[in-house]
């Protein structure tokens, strides 16, 4: 892949296409900015904890009341907030069968004359407000498939186990989701409902026919990492297959994490195994997310009962050598498929559950996790330690009946703030950001996607990312001197696999720079890829390091294949910009020193700097650039082309012809169009802008039109 990665401060151009900084209120009479006012801030920590009492014989005690519990947290004592009875039936209670399940004559007449469609909102658990109890006794179970972990024959036994589950052993009082990580994110198929058809539906929708596009990561030691769950390859993001599988993971109970209930999570995957000490990092950052979030794992094997042969079955290659003579690659294939088998263990001991391993029947262990669930209290309190330094906080819960059995987690970790974050913890929550379905919109981000083409296949698209200068004036009030500016993105096909990527971090000083300037100086960030033509999402992030604030951009763009365009003059994406700049006057470059000349916006060492926001400004030029291709034209065909403004439906401005007579230069046939407009006479407002390309020979054309901004 090639890319063009810089940085650019892009002096004093308004942004009044961009949202906005909220207005700072009126200053009272007599206020200043050190007058010494009073400044009052206060954070709070609702922690919740399930709770199961049991009597010496075993039997859950009903009728408790705050009262009767005294919490303490490193050894302090914690005022209860409150304290709600969460009362389940016995699990072996007869469900009713799918067939008769009881429907009115309304619901029948719609099912029967109305396609059910997809829910709107997907890929979320939906919240609750903290305190509230919004699933009250039920059962919460939420089956995740780990799609990147999983051959196609253990997928099928997996969806088999959990429709026979469904079908057989769900009771009234159990709510279910479905969840799935397919290599490229973590998506919720269903939010918890009862509705069994729902979740059937759901599962046969990840039969193998839909679920193609799946990154599906082989088991086989030999295969090579591809590297692309999060979009980054081997060389520019050195994570680990287990790493992405364990990360997935954590996003996932993050999800569960926003219900207050006891959860039970039933993971099923074709084992999981840790690279050495590689990977302790992610498996310990994933426990405590589970265990802070109140989830037990339930990992099934679904690979089953496996009896392999000596040598390996014939799916896998001849080991050869003496190992195969001596037992030395049997051993070595057993002690393999152990530790993929210990790493589920350890997750189901760590957070309470429960493995299911060797075991032909997967919805045994379905049945464990529904089993582990039953009657609880849920009770929370507002911790009395507010700091928010990520340190372990040990809880122990006490009654005034000594001979009551109480299970409870003995502590949890607390919040964490930005500041307190080290190398990993940052890099974890760009990773978390980039798997998650809604954005994260702290940080203002435009975007723009162009495209010219290269060959006859490929095609340069160069994406520029703006971010308002305003949004970086936190970190330089708060005495900073310079900021670390964080991106990482990935491209990926209408398949959902990942294309192309960037990770990239570009330091800002601020030494120089005062917090009323910034506010005035957006900051451009400039990358290229090449792609073939079709449909793509692209997905960016960017982080101001110093405050930890994330804004994400996620758009499709459609790259033609203008080698079929017959009826029509084949023209390259517009780009309009309101300033050229000295590549070698640029502040800030990240990468390479010398940007490659692929690029068609940098022409005689001058770079064309994209108007992202389409705003310009009436006191600078307005430049406008294009291309033309005619593949089939052995000379120049003369082309003429010019730019006009409308607002509404009257021409409020129009250039004059521009005749193009060369420029067929190399093998592609492309025609370079440039414009340069003085917008000095144009009142301020908005306008439509269009590009108008004709070929008088061959009597075709092309029209390109966008909306612009002119201000003062």
């Amino acid at each position: 892949m090639r890319q063009i990665l810089s940085i650019i401060l892009v002096t004093l151009l308004p942004l009044g296409a961009q949202q906005p900084p909220p207005a700072a209120p009126p200053a009272t009479p007599g206020a200043g900015a050190n007058d010494g006012a009073a400044k009052f801030t206060s954070s709070t920590q609702l922690v919740v904890e399930t709770v199961i009492v049991k009597d010496k014989n075993g039997n859950p005690i009903e009728g408790l009341t705050a009262k009767d519990f005294i919490i303490t947290e490193d050894g302090k004592p914690q005022a209860i907030a409150f304290c709600e009875y969460q009362k389940l039936k016995d699990v072996e209670a007869t469900p009713p069968t799918f067939a008769t399940r009881p429907e009115n004559d309304i619901a029948k007449a719609v099912s029967a004359t109305v396609e059910k469609v997809d829910k709107v909102t997907r890929g979320q658990i939906a919240p609750e407000q903290p305190g509230n109890i919004q699933h009250r006794d039920k059962r919460m179970l939420a089956m995740y498939f780990d799609m990147s972990a999983m051959p196609v024959p253990d997928q099928l036994r997996a969806f088999a186990a959990a429709q026979k589950f469904i079908k057989t052993k769900m009771t009234p009082q159990d709510l279910m989701a479905i969840m799935k990580f397919s290599g490229s994110g973590v998506e919720v198929l269903d939010d918890f409902t009862d509705d069994r058809e729902e979740l059937l539906t759901s599962i046969q929708k990840l039969v193998i026919g839909d679920a193609q596009d799946d990154d599906t990561i082989p088991t086989d030691d030999a295969s090579a990492d591809t590297g692309a769950a999060f979009g980054q390859d081997s060389g520019e993001f050195n994570i680990f297959t287990t790493d992405r599988q364990l990360a997935a993971l954590q996003t996932a109970v993050k999800m569960l994490g926003q219900l207050n209930e006891k959860k039970a999570l039933i993971y099923f995957a074709s084992g999981l195994r840790l690279s050495g000490t590689n990977n302790q990092a992610q498996m310990q950052a994933t426990v405590n997310a589970a265990i802070r979030s109140n989830v037990a794992l339930y990992p099934i094997d679904a690979r089953g009962l496996v009896a392999e042969a000596p040598m390996g079955d014939a799916t896998k290659g001849s080991p050869g050598g003496l190992a195969m003579y001596t037992g030395a690659s049997t051993l070595a294939a057993q002690s393999s498929f152990q530790k993929s088998q210990d790493t589920m263990y350890t997750l189901a001991a760590d957070t309470g559950g429960k493995a299911l391993l060797d075991n032909n029947d997967l919805t045994v262990g379905m049945v464990q996790a529904q089993k582990s669930i039953f009657s609880y209290y849920i009770i929370g309190y507002y911790s009395n330690n507010t700091a928010l330094d990520g340190k372990f906080r040990k809880i122990k819960i006490t009654m005034a009946d000594l001979s009551a059995k109480v299970d409870y987690r003995v502590g949890y970790f607390a919040g964490k703030q930005f500041k307190n974050f080290n190398t990993v913890d940052k890099e974890r929550q760009l990773e978390d950001a980039l798997m998650l379905g809604d954005p994260i919109t702290e940080l203002t981000i435009a975007m723009e996607v162009n495209y010219f083409q290269l060959n006859r296949a490929e095609y340069f698209v160069p994406v520029e990312v703006k971010i308002p200068g305003s949004e970086l004036t936190l970190a330089r009030k708060g005495g900073a001197e310079h900021t670390l500016i964080d991106f990482i993105g990935e491209i990926k096909d209408e398949f959902g696999a990942t294309v192309q990527n960037v990770r990239d971090k570009v330091d800002i000083k601020l030494t120089d720079i005062s917090a009323a300037e910034l506010a005035k100086r957006p900051i451009q960030y400039d990358t290229g890829f090449t792609l073939l033509p079709g449909t793509y999402t692209i997905k960016f992030l960017a982080r101001d390091a110093e405050t930890g604030r994330i804004g994400t951009y996620i758009n499709k763009f459609l790259i033609p294949n203008l080698n079929k365009e017959d009826k029509r003059i084949p023209i390259s994406s517009v780009v309009l910009s309101g300033q050229r700049m000295d590549i070698r006057e640029k502040l800030y470059t990240a990468g390479k020193n010398k940007l490659p000349e692929m690029s068609p916006l940098i022409q005689d060492g001058q770079m064309l700097v994209p108007s992202v926001t389409r705003v310009f400004s009436r006191n600078r030029d307005m430049y406008v650039y294009l291309q033309a291709y005619q593949p089939t034209a052995t000379t120049i065909q003369p082309l003429v082309a010019f730019v006009t403004f409308y607002r509404g439906q009257v021409k409020a401005f129009e250039t004059a012809p521009l005749p193009v007579t060369e420029g067929i230069n190399n093998r592609l046939k492309t025609v370079p169009l440039r414009f340069s407009l003085s917008l000095a006479k144009l009142p301020t407002g908005r306008y439509n802008c269009q590009v108008t390309v004709i070929d008088p020979t061959a009597q075709k054309a092309s029209y390109w039109q966008s909306a612009i901004m002119l201000v003062p």
